[in-house]
């Protein structure tokens, strides 16, 4: 299983410059290869094969006068670059073929410098070196500073040089772990409802209270950015108030970052098995709650629990988004139709009387379960059938009943 380490790098005056160097030199051969490929589908010439491509932008550039700085940089982050180009065109057509699941990928664009995010990428080929002094050493770089906060737990096979819009350096090394790191088996499995008002409510009554960390820091950020609108585009001044708007967002996204680890970590930790919901995330965020869905973190958490539970050979899974979880009665299993989102609790004609969190966690529950059960592809549900005729009627109010959005819960 392959691994991502971040640690914090404090390069020196004269490393940043070098840093920056090949920074530059990547996107340069990044968008020269780009243009290539463009310029040959527009005169209808066959598409440039990755070694032609890699002999056109960086073998033949370096022997011209326009190309010949690319020489300071080291070979193997040139090739790099080619090759986060060669992966960028290679998702666009397994998007475009349909092979490719999920949202559609664009084709690949430009790099600007002005862009927020700068890397470079060394692998073994580059021979860079941890030192027992705690440094890394890298090609034509030097020996950078690491903050270590945890080892390795393997040899690093690559590691990514990083430049984040708020200015700070990362060495993003990339593990690939062999050893069994099975947590002992438990017998608790949890289904999670994801929420607004209560970020996490399980399917055993626990309820975690939405942080919003983006909620908190607003007043902060407003500050920052009212002074930022303020100062002349392209000064000094301006440069050093995007800076300190980037710092704030940054320390947002730490923050809530380092809370959805812990969290995420103790629930995979507690239970056999996870079972969440499928939320269209893109498709709530389009709606009027959609700062409060981005401040969330949703499919940040449920990426978490994904390869938490694959780390540590624990079970995850996704219901279906359309499964009427708040719906349905968690004890006798009766549909008792979409409710509006001021109706917190409500009572069901068996006598049961439930919060609407906590039973929608526990349809997502049993619907994982029976999801789960299921290795053969039989069929674990009741099969379905027609409705008798005094019931397949349409009211003539439905069109005015009052809509929810499943998984949000507001006050």
């Amino acid at each position: 299983m392959q691994l991502r380490y971040n640690f914090r790098v404090y390069p020196t005056p004269g490393q940043r410059d070098t840093l920056a160097r090949a920074f530059g030199c990547a996107r340069v051969v990044f968008n020269d290869g780009l243009h290539a490929r463009r310029t040959a589908h527009e005169n209808g010439e066959p598409y440039l094969s990755d070694g032609e491509l890699s002999k056109q932008v960086i073998t033949l550039a370096k022997t011209t006068s326009q190309r010949a700085w690319l020489s300071e940089v080291s070979a193997v982050v040139l090739q790099q670059a080619l090759a986060d180009l060669n992966t960028a065109y290679r998702n666009f057509f397994t998007s475009v073929t349909g092979t490719r699941k999920g949202r559609k990928v664009a084709p690949p664009r430009f790099r600007s410098r002005k862009d927020n995010r700068q890397t470079a990428r060394f692998t073994r080929n580059a021979r860079f070196a941890l030192l027992g002094n705690g440094r890394l050493r890298l090609p034509k770089i030097g020996d950078l500073d690491v903050r270590w906060s945890r080892e390795l737990p393997a040899e690093p096979s690559s590691v990514t040089i990083v430049k984040d819009a708020a200015g700070r350096y990362f060495a993003s090394f990339v593990v690939t772990t062999k050893q069994h790191e099975a947590l002992p088996t438990v017998e608790s499995e949890v289904g999670i409802d994801l929420g607004l008002t209560h970020f996490a409510v399980l399917s055993d009554g626990t309820k975690v209270t939405a942080p919003r960390f983006l909620r908190q820091a607003a007043r902060r950020l407003r500050r920052l950015q009212k002074s930022l609108s303020r100062k002349v585009k392209g000064s000094n001044n301006r440069k050093k108030a995007v800076i300190k708007v980037a710092r704030a967002h940054a320390k947002v996204a730490d923050t809530r970052r380092d809370w959805q680890h812990k969290l995420s970590t103790a629930i995979i930790r507690d239970n056999q098995a996870v079972y969440v919901e499928d939320l269209c995330v893109a498709g709530l965020a389009r709606t009027r709650l959609a700062k409060s869905v981005h401040d969330a973190g949703w499919a940040s958490f449920t990426g978490m629990l994904q390869y938490k539970a694959a780390r540590y050979g624990r079970v995850f899974a996704r219901i279906d988004r359309f499964a009427p979880t708040s719906q349905t009665c968690s004890e006798c299993g009766r549909i008792d139709g979409p409710k509006p989102l001021s109706v917190r609790t409500w009572t069901c004609l068996c006598g049961a009387t439930h919060d609407r969190d906590i039973n929608a966690a526990r349809n997502v529950l049993a619907a994982g379960q029976a999801d789960n059960s299921n290795d053969r592809g039989a069929q674990v549900r009741p099969a379905s059938v027609l409705a008798p005729r005094c019931e397949a009627v349409t009211h003539l109010d439905a069109a005015r009943l009052p809509r929810s959005v499943e998984g949000i819960s507001v006050s």
